[in-house]
């Protein structure tokens, strides 16, 4: 059994530790015990941090999920859900904040931002991410949200958003929940269309990019441009 926090040496609580060292020298589940505050009988804010995030699997995973579904953990109430959920929101509007002052002009740099988001997803989403002349991302559209296997999307609801809001080139992207990136015949014709069309309209369709997770001997994304298939 881990020793509860109050009888750790002060160098080794994870407050002191932040204040002495830095928040980036401390673990993903001392940083869950700064958040929960206390554990709960037999065990230390810091065990129970670690079971939360060992049983969802990644702090991705955790922070796609709701209060129902978070509270149902032993230790975690409706207040702490909630807050737990909250903490993750304004960490994926940071993220969008950045985003927006980067040159999204590979797919590497898409996958980087936007991995976080979909990696971890159990269904499909597919996304429109608006750029302006500079590259720079005005908005991240989501079209639709599909089943575990498939998004479904009509070409005019994809270009809708890009022609409505008048932007100088778009990426698709979407993710795939069985972490391999590699396109479906599906992805192919769709991209296909969404190809055809844009130059029928002379939009500026820069890249699809499918969103997965490293594996052995492939990349944790596939992009249609590098494939040399737009």
């Amino acid at each position: 059994m881990d020793p509860m926090i109050r009888d750790l040496s002060s160098a080794d609580r994870p407050r002191e530790k932040m204040q002495r060292l830095g928040v980036r020298a401390l673990s993903n589940e001392e940083l869950m015990a700064l958040f929960l505050r206390t554990g709960i009988v037999g065990k230390s804010a810091i065990q129970l941090g670690r079971e939360l995030i060992q049983h969802y699997g990644s702090l991705s995973s955790l922070g796609q999920l709701d209060v129902n579904e978070l509270k149902k953990f032993h230790g975690l109430g409706p207040g702490k859900a909630s807050q737990l959920i909250a903490a993750f929101e304004l960490g994926r509007r940071v993220a969008l904040e950045q985003v927006q002052k980067v040159t999204l002009d590979s797919p590497q740099l898409l996958y980087d931002h936007f991995a976080p988001q979909l990696a971890h997803l159990n269904q499909e989403k597919l996304m429109v991410v608006l750029l302006n002349t500079r590259l720079h991302m005005d908005a991240a559209v989501e079209i639709s949200s599909g089943t575990v296997s498939q998004t479904l999307a009509h070409p005019r609801e994809i270009l809708h958003p890009v022609v409505n809001r008048n932007a100088y080139a778009f990426f698709l992207m979407h993710n795939h929940p069985s972490g391999d990136p590699s396109p479906s015949n599906q992805d192919l014709q769709l991209t296909t269309r969404i190809r055809d069309a844009s130059e029928l309209m002379q939009i500026r369709f820069i890249d699809h990019v499918i969103i997965g997770r490293p594996g052995a001997g492939r990349s944790p994304y596939y992009s249609f441009r590098e494939s040399g298939l737009i």
